[in-house]
């Protein structure tokens, strides 16, 4: 029988901070393996910056070295990853069988940050438990295996001995040869025109009692006071990226159905969190206000990445329209007086 589903809302109604002396203030189962071909490795250039080739254009992010460091710098200090472990108070993940799980895949792994930190967190949790219980055998305690896909093949070379990286197109057929226990999917919002088509493929490529965690944020913008209205650059900037990215057939707004695919294609237990991404430093609570911090500095640094492709290929906007464009964009996202988040 169908448990009821859970819905959390984690993140309540945000007080804007209105001390403007604030101390926190600006300052072998893949077609293709870690032994990728050349044309794999071949990026796409397109308004000054580079993407991925497998299946060109189908994800707007660029993969140049102007957007990567938002995402990675070093292991320790890579924005986006902080970005979600500040939001979820230090947790990477929620799914309940994660850390038992024995196979694990992480959806649109980019860097890698994720894989590697999860093979790493598991490699560490079971050598744990090896000490603590020496009688058992080491083969009774096999390492979790840990694969990342993505169209991208930017992840590190130096990995775990459990974590690999493989490069394909989730939106094809699966062609892994065993299930997985866990299957992980952060910030894929806007990256697939059928959802329910992929969520499908997970539950049919799921072990029974597997999970699928999958963390989105949410396009357009929100605000609880109505600080964050039309005639604001950032408010119709975020407008204007949901209306490319549904125009492409990708919608930036995909994650509010995620719940309901998720029941259509036979999951049950669904839980739905909700937290909140405010767009710079504006709240009161210190916690929410690290939060934003860690917005501005993630979308802030993206901010061109995340547009050029939408406003280009949904808009039909040139490359000089969308940067001078972006100037305002800038100046709204880091003005505390409008307080807005994005919904996750």
């Amino acid at each position: 029988m169908q448990e009821p589903d859970d819905e959390q809302h984690v993140d309540d109604v945000l007080q804007p901070d209105t001390d403007e002396d604030s101390a926190l203030d600006l300052g072998e189962d893949q077609i293709s393996t870690a032994s990728l071909t050349s044309t794999i490795r071949h990026f796409e250039i397109e308004n000054g910056h580079t993407y991925h080739a497998l299946n060109a254009g189908k994800y707007i992010l660029p993969n140049d070295e102007r957007t990567r460091p938002r995402l990675i710098t070093t292991l320790a200090t890579d924005i986006q990853n902080q970005h979600f472990l500040a939001t979820f108070e230090g947790r990477a993940h929620f799914a309940p069988g994660a850390d038992t799980a024995q196979r694990v895949l992480d959806v649109g792994t980019g860097t890698g940050i994720w894989a590697i930190q999860f093979g790493t967190e598991l490699q560490l949790s079971r050598i744990a438990r090896l000490v603590a219980d020496d009688l058992i055998p080491a083969d009774e305690h096999p390492a979790a295996q840990v694969i990342g896909v993505d169209l991208s093949p930017i992840q590190p070379t130096l990995v775990p001995p459990n974590c690999s990286f493989e490069i394909d197109d989730v939106e094809r057929e699966w062609t892994w040869s065993f299930p997985f226990d866990y299957i992980f999917s952060r910030m894929m919002v806007g990256s697939f025109a059928d959802w329910p088509s992929f969520i499908g493929r997970a539950y049919e490529n799921l072990n029974p009692g597997g999970w699928l965690e999958l963390q989105d944020c949410i396009f357009p913008l929100a605000t609880d006071d109505g600080s964050f209205h039309e005639g604001q650059p950032i408010y119709e900037w975020s407008s204007l990226l949901l209306e490319a990215s549904q125009k492409l057939g990708r919608s930036l707004g995909d994650a509010t159905r995620h719940r309901e695919h998720m029941t259509a294609a036979g999951f049950i237990n669904v839980t739905v969190k909700h937290f909140k991404w405010p767009s710079n430093h504006w709240p009161k609570d210190p916690r929410h206000k690290v939060v934003g911090l860690w917005t501005l500095a993630n979308i802030g640094e993206g901010l061109e990445g995340l547009s050029m492709a939408l406003l280009s290929r949904g808009h039909g906007w040139t490359r000089e329209q969308v940067l001078a464009y972006l100037t305002g964009v800038r100046r709204d996202l880091q003005d505390r007086r409008i307080h807005a988040y994005w919904p996750m």
